[in-house]
């Protein structure tokens, strides 16, 4: 897939993951006086029924945090939006305290913070440096047959990043707990994003994570259609004229390319 050519270059991924205007037409969302999502008014609405639920006019206050699961549950069972099963904390700041957790598929419809992790898996050649690319499974919810990183995905209740990403690599690529331990972490930064799905407000741990020249990353959950070593350089092309990454990875990758001197920070990408 190829982008605008009036619109080329590494820029645009950062306009696209930076699209969405804050507040814009929606109203904050707090869990007692600690504000943590953005919700627009069709949320708003559904919310106002709910006897834990204060509608102000700038504001949504649910005072009870242990009523969430439930009246997210709810909120899914009208079609606003789709369950995914799997909780999430609910913070202020990536660091902060939980407040409550709530079903990972919410949270765009909330506007609430999610945390992810994202790995460059390299491998160090004579010939110079390579990296582990996944293509996406075609029946995946989300970007369907992007390409990604080799481990990626978002920090589920209970758990921290480096955890996360221990668990995923095992499930994603078959990198076994003690060479995925290894990894490190390298940058971290967040973007708010409007996407069909709702305001995606993520904050992305990345690690660099050197793989042996002889390791091959295996599919293990389904996640995952193929894995593919490319060089550096077609990495970069790639970025710089296609829209072949999930649209997440591509940060990602520049923070990659930035960090190795491929590109300058102050370069206008």
């Amino acid at each position: 897939m190829h982008p605008n050519p009036k619109d080329s270059g590494f820029q645009r991924h950062v306009r696209a993951c930076n699209n969405a205007e804050l507040p814009g037409r929606r109203k904050s969302f707090l869990i007692g006086d600690q504000a943590v999502g953005w919700v627009p008014d069709r949320i708003a609405l559904a919310l106002e029924k709910r006897p834990e639920i204060r509608c102000l006019d700038d504001r949504v206050v649910l005072d009870e945090p242990a009523a969430l699961p439930s009246i997210a549950h709810e909120l899914a069972e009208q079609g606003l939006y789709r369950w995914r099963g799997e909780a999430f904390d609910v913070r202020v700041r990536s660091d902060g305290p939980v407040l409550a957790r709530i079903d990972r598929g919410a949270i765009p419809s909330f506007g609430m913070q999610a945390v992810g992790v994202h790995v460059n898996g390299l491998v160090r050649r004579t010939g110079g440096l390579h990296m582990w690319i996944a293509r996406r499974a075609m029946d995946k919810l989300l970007d369907p047959g992007k390409l990604d990183h080799v481990v990626a995905g978002g920090v589920p209740a209970g758990l921290g990043p480096l955890e996360t990403l221990i668990k995923e690599a095992g499930e994603e690529a078959a990198i076994p707990p003690s060479l995925a331990a290894t990894a490190r972490r390298v940058s971290s930064f967040g973007y708010a994003m409007e996407r069909p799905e709702g305001l995606r407000r993520d904050w992305l741990y990345c690690y660099d994570l050197t793989l042996p020249d002889d390791f091959l990353p295996r599919p293990v959950d389904g996640e995952v259609e193929a894995f593919e070593l490319w060089p550096i350089e077609r990495i970069v092309e790639t970025v710089r004229n296609t829209d072949d990454f999930k649209f997440n990875v591509s940060l990602v990758l520049i923070d990659l390319f930035i960090r190795l001197g491929v590109i300058e920070a102050a370069d206008p990408l």
